[in-house]
């Protein structure tokens, strides 16, 4: 719900400062739990300017898990890949992307949308979680821990004036590039030496540009550039800005028709509307660290990502995702306090890794004017087979990295095997997806039966038992991990693989936060 005249609560469970998608995201998990929570926020409503602007397969999932898959389905726009070209607008590449369900995540590999559209969606979920209030219109001025186990949280709040406060459990810091929180951890960023200036451009047209329906990377060393359909009627552009150049030079579609002109053809300038043109700094940066006791720092807060693999908003879904449950386990003292420590050493290697990949694939595109205009010619056509930084992957399979080893990421000798990486989420014999079935809980997916004794010490644990059946998506899966048996977590990470299935049973841990229906999955954009 949303709070206006309702008084706010003293104490809360969890506080979340920051109401974009990963604060909203977080706020959304534990509201599915039941979780009693608190989001502050700047705003009253929605921040109106477009940013984030692609969701990958699993982004999409995420967005199904928190309940508005079917509405991000019909505001969002299926794309078929990335094109490099080079200053001539030829083709030096393409990594096409499927525009029917992945056998992965079961959703389009690649999805374009408008985030102010995205963060709408989102909030209006959120209101059917009665145990997650969002109060907007507040500047949090401290975040202060001076009694073991509460954090008090201090705002002004410009609607009703005057100073308040909160207490909570735990406090989670979802508040940007410039977040507060960081700041009351102690943490700073710091990160690879990459920063350029860039102009963003967004355009609606009714005109029909008639253009190859991905995202265009120009591969120009006087100027890189993207293109991309955002919507029906709705285009972006962005441009690396050159040296004493600013955005206050291209405040106008004169100022910004030579640069777009490319795509345009013979579409007359005055047939496009000007949303907006602006101007994005893309740094690589990791915060120094990610918790100080029962504060933590989520998304942009933690991390920032350049752009050029479609990745900031999802590693901040992701963090979400990552910590909610663990939050919950502890909350409810089925899981003990140490697994907390597992967000920052699970997730901080993976964005790391993630962010790598960015700055590489960025600095290929953009980067060693003529010189590296001639390496992109040879190189490019070439990238079918090439392997990303930080991945296993090529750069056409669109895999991210697994996580790092953990107390909740228990992985064999062998390499190669399942723990770490995310489970597939096929549709099973009965028609309903792998993730509607297991909802919000722990999974154990064999493709071995398991004895009654089994089962019922798994659902005493709070653990849903999925049978891979032969031929199955799951009994392949299982058998290219070298394993007969495999736990999963409610972030759909897998826990621990193995071949010895009695072993992987004695091995889930009990989950009492996940007790009744699962929830908020939504399953009809598939």
């Amino acid at each position: 719900m949303t709070a206006h005249n309702t008084a706010l609560p003293e104490f809360v469970p969890v506080v979340i400062i920051g109401a974009g998608p990963a604060g909203i995201a977080a706020a959304t998990l534990l509201g599915q739990y039941g979780v009693e929570t608190l989001v502050l926020d700047r705003h009253e409503t929605v921040y109106p300017l477009p940013r984030a602007v692609h969701a990958d397969d699993e982004v999409f999932r995420i967005l199904a898990r928190l309940g508005v898959g079917e509405e991000f389905a019909a505001h969002s726009r299926p794309a078929h890949g990335l094109r490099l070209v080079d200053s001539q607008m030829r083709v030096l590449s393409e990594i096409s992307r499927g525009t029917e369900p992945s056998v992965a995540h079961g959703f389009p590999q690649m999805n374009m949308f408008d985030q102010p559209e995205l963060e709408v969606m989102l909030r209006a979920n959120v209101k059917h979680y009665p145990t997650v209030t969002v109060h907007g219109n507040v500047e949090v001025t401290s975040v202060t821990q001076n009694q073991p186990g509460r954090v008090r949280v201090s705002f002004l709040d410009r609607v009703r004036g005057g100073e308040q406060s909160v207490q909570a459990n735990y406090v989670l810091g979802c508040d940007g590039a410039n977040s507060a929180t960081r700041a009351a951890i102690g943490a700073h960023l710091y990160g690879l030496p990459f920063t350029q200036n860039w102009l963003v451009i967004d355009v609606n047209t009714e005109a029909a540009l008639d253009q190859w329906e991905g995202c265009h990377q120009l591969c120009n060393p006087q100027r890189a550039g993207t293109y991309m359909r955002i919507s029906e009627t709705r285009y972006r552009w962005e441009f690396q800005l050159l040296d004493g150049e600013t955005v206050a030079d291209y405040q106008s579609l004169a100022d910004v028709e030579t640069l777009i002109r490319p795509w345009l053809r013979d579409i007359p300038i005055h047939a496009l509307e000007l949303v907006r043109s602006t101007a994005y700094t893309f740094r690589a940066q990791v915060a120094s660290r990610w918790r100080d006791r029962n504060v933590f720092i989520l998304g942009d807060a933690a991390h920032l990502t350049p752009p050029f693999v479609g990745q900031g908003m999802a590693a901040g879904l992701r963090d979400a995702l990552n910590l909610t449950w663990k939050l919950v386990g502890v909350l409810d003292k089925s899981l003990p306090e140490s697994v907390l420590d597992t967000y920052e050493q699970e997730r901080k290697l993976h964005v790391a890794a993630m962010i790598l990949m960015a700055v590489s694939v960025g600095t290929a595109m953009t980067g060693g004017g003529r010189a590296g205009d001639l390496i992109r010619q040879v190189v490019f056509p070439r990238m079918q087979g090439l392997r990303l930084p930080g991945t296993r992957a090529s750069a056409v399979e669109g895999v991210t990295p697994g996580l790092r080893s953990s107390d909740l990421v228990i992985k064999s000798r062998r390499r190669g095997g399942l723990a770490g990486t995310l489970c597939p989420n096929p549709v099973l014999s009965d028609g309903v997806s792998f993730d509607e079935m297991v909802g919000n809980r722990f999974a154990l997916v064999t493709s071995v039966p398991l004895t009654d004794a089994q089962r019922g010490e798994l659902d005493s644990r709070g653990t849903v038992v999925v049978a891979a059946s032969a031929g199955s998506e799951l009994a392949r899966w299982l058998r290219e991990g070298r394993a007969t048996a495999a736990i999963v977590r409610p972030d759909r990470t897998v826990m621990q693989a193995s071949v010895d299935t009695a072993a992987i049973c004695r091995a889930v841990p009990a989950f009492a936060g996940t007790r009744g229906a699962p929830v908020g999955y939504d399953s009809s954009a598939r």
